[in-house]
């Protein structure tokens, strides 16, 4: 398979790419606190760069006091993790070159496309691109010229950039050199396995994600509690009118170092905002509902069987966590804990990165 996101910029059908268009909902009913954590001891060597995440049951979805919460938040389940461990950042520029350094991998977005493959992702009938336009890339974040009235169209403000990749980030003519504390972004599904295994490590689980970032406080709807007014002291979002005016007020105005603001009460950094990042689960908009309807506590999800999304049935998604730089609460709040998205496996953007996690026996 190759770049999704090359056909997503041909038909404009995805739900993600910060783009909530899934309705807000109405709040839920409140349930009951997270269950005091059981002792567990911490190991002994915990890897560099990691930290012990205590594991313990919690509610997982949409707090009843959020009301920017989406349809596909929804219901709260009562899930259990066991204990893992957890970057403290997402994996940087610096460490993805190690890994490419020492494996010589090439990564989705650094590949020729192949329209064979990729016409079985788009709409039967599909008109092939010129050969100009089929040429390795991905998408890139561009400010529209104007104010927008009709926020349902992401073409306006998303466009396929040839020559971008994560060495290139906005183009051919950009270049990573000075930003190695930076989150490596238009990083596919796939190229964030390929530098798991090389690491040993994993993706973590949507579940695992959201019990790092709640920081052993249950009922929490940010990884910093449930203040949104400390929003640009505690991450880098979207700071004005997405997705014409960015203030700045956070300090940036695109993807920031990591480590750029306080770490919740695990020692993660930006667990909101900055970029996106990858899990493990499939994208499956029934499987919440599935859960929790069998009315007894999960332990250890790893997500559904298979993919669902009926906004995006061409695709093979992924669910991406924390958000990032582009979010705005007028268009897109997915700074929050509970917020999920889908994403196709091949696809690459200028606001996807990852962060991995490790189990022991």
């Amino acid at each position: 398979m190759r770049l999704l996101s090359f056909s997503i910029a041909l038909m404009v059908v995805s739900i993600i790419l910060c783009g909530c268009q899934n309705k807000k909902s109405k709040s839920i009913e409140t349930k009951p606190t997270s269950e005091p954590k059981k002792e567990q001891a911490i190991p002994n060597e915990i890897p560099e760069g990691m930290v012990w995440i205590m594991g313990g049951t919690f509610y997982q979805g949409a707090d009843a006091k959020d009301k920017l919460a989406m349809s596909h938040e929804k219901p709260q389940h009562q899930v259990q993790v066991d204990g893992f461990f957890m970057d403290i950042t997402e994996v940087t520029n610096a460490q993805f070159t190690a890994f490419v350094e020492a494996t010589g991998y090439i990564t989705i977005a650094e590949r020729k496309i192949d329209w064979e493959e990729v016409k079985k992702q788009v709409p039967p009938g599909t008109p092939k691109p010129a050969d100009s336009v089929l040429q390795p890339g991905s998408l890139v974040f561009k400010k529209p010229s104007h104010k927008l009235t009709n926020l349902n169209d992401f073409s306006q403000w998303w466009v396929w950039k040839i020559g971008a990749n994560w060495r290139h980030p906005y183009g051919p003519n950009s270049t990573i050199e000075g930003k190695e504390d930076y989150p490596v972004v238009h990083i596919s599904y796939e190229d964030a396995i390929a530098y798991c295994e090389w690491k040993g490590n994993r993706l973590p689980t949507e579940a695992e994600w959201e019990h790092a970032a709640k920081g052993g406080t249950p009922n929490t709807i940010y990884p910093w509690a449930n203040e949104k007014e400390k929003l640009d002291q505690m991450a880098n979002t979207w700071d004005g009118t997405f997705p014409e005016t960015n203030n700045g007020d956070d300090g940036f105005t695109q993807a920031a170092p990591v480590k750029s603001f306080p770490p919740n009460a695990y020692g993660l950094y930006d667990m909101a905002g900055n970029v996106w990042e990858w899990t493990q689960d499939w994208y499956n908009l029934e499987y919440y509902k599935t859960l929790a309807s069998n009315g007894t506590l999960t332990k250890n999800p790893k997500g559904a069987d298979m993919p669902y999304n009926p906004y995006n049935p061409y695709a093979q998604e992924k669910i991406i966590k924390g958000g990032s730089f582009l979010c705005n609460a007028n268009y897109c709040a997915s700074y929050r804990i509970s917020s999920r998205m889908g994403n196709s496996l091949d696809s690459a953007q200028e606001h996807v990165g990852f962060r991995t996690v490790k189990s022991i026996n």
